[in-house]
């Protein structure tokens, strides 16, 4: 089994590498990933290569050294207990490119085996990764394994999915130690005094991945009488979204629909802007609400808080929140629904 300061090392390369994808292809490592995210834009007309750079890039910023030291280091005195290696199955949802990469890592990182169930939408880059790692150090080889099929043979379980296949991963699944998790959505306060630069940092927030991440802002909050014209102006910068012909079929659709039914929404051309109480919202449609105090807000987001991946707000909140700009772009110790991945899995091994 490979050790931990040799673990940390190669995420830490890995890191190098794909913070500077796609700009040297004289680097073998760089063609390999490339080929992969030429790929997963083949067969997945959501995984455009833009999308597929950022989701790369932003891992980059993640894997750092003193980043991967700083988040593994509150686990030492578990770390220190661990007498066994497992194999946990990993079932990776397909809505953004390597949305499941947290998982895999701290897997990795706590020296199990991983047996990765792809998504059909994210087939291509998982393995690539898997391969930047074992260039790196061959004793990767024994610990990662990759299935589109049923998964067999694992003693805990990670699954990620939507609301219905959770129910579904309960059921299969409830007799192992596991981590299940459903549909989230995120969601954003506005003050009415944001600069054009943060609103800038929001509608990047919001627009990134087409929306479609459980870390997208799916609504938000605005102060009664906002002017929404500011928004708009700040997220005409992905105006090139409607020539994309999947979003632009949503974006058509929910127009249309809204029409018909006179739902009364705000029109950008290529987003929908509608009052609306609930915090998920469709594809090319984002969801808003107004309130008279900050209280208000912060009551309902409680009411929320299951189905709450992240809250952005330029002023910190004492529920927690991330800075305009950030939701896309967890830290390591930014877990999934709250669940510490790390700690669950060293409590296995003890």
């Amino acid at each position: 089994m490979i050790n931990l300061t040799d673990r940390i090392e190669s995420f830490a390369y890995l890191g190098k590498l794909l913070s500077i994808f796609p700009d040297d292809y004289s680097i073998a490592e760089l063609s390999t990933i490339k080929e992969a995210a030429i790929q997963s834009s083949i067969e997945n007309g959501w995984f455009t290569f833009e999308n597929i750079t950022i989701a790369l890039n932003s891992l980059g910023r993640m894997l750092r050294e003193d980043h991967l030291q700083k988040w593994l280091q509150p686990y030492s005195a578990l770390a220190e207990k661990q007498s066994s290696q497992k194999t946990i199955g990993v079932v990776m949802a397909g809505n953004i490119p390597l949305v499941g990469f947290h998982d895999f890592l701290c897997v990795a990182m706590n020296g199990n085996k991983i047996l990765v169930k792809l998504s059909s939408n994210d087939s291509w880059l998982f393995p690539a990764i898997a391969e930047l790692l074992i260039l790196h150090n061959n004793l990767w080889s024994d610990q990662f394994f990759f299935t589109t099929g049923r998964l067999e043979k694992f003693d805990a379980i990670i699954a990620t999915g939507n609301n219905k296949t959770a129910k579904y991963f309960e059921y299969y699944f409830g007799k192992y130690p596991h981590i299940i998790r459903h549909n989230r959505n995120s969601a954003a306060i506005i003050y009415g005094n944001e600069t054009s630069e943060t609103l800038e940092k929001i509608a990047r927030d919001i627009m990134l991945y087409f929306g479609m991440g459980c870390r997208s802002i799916t609504k938000i909050y605005v102060p009664v009488n906002y002017n929404f014209t500011p928004l708009i102006n700040a997220l005409d910068i992905y105006r090139e979204v409607a020539n994309h012909h999947k979003y632009r079929n949503n974006y058509d659709y929910n127009r249309t629909v809204f029409l018909i039914n006179q739902i009364s929404f705000i029109d950008a051309g290529y987003l929908l802007l509608t009052e609306n109480h609930a915090l998920s919202s469709r594809i090319a449609v984002l969801h808003y609400a107004y309130y008279l105090q900050i209280e208000d807000v912060i009551s309902e987001i409680n009411a929320f808080s299951s189905d709450i991946q992240c809250v952005v707000s330029d002023i910190p909140l004492d529920i927690g929140s991330v800075q305009p700009g950030e939701a896309q772009r967890p830290s390591l110790w930014d877990y999934s629904d709250n669940v510490d991945t790390m700690k669950f899995l060293l409590e296995l091994l003890i």
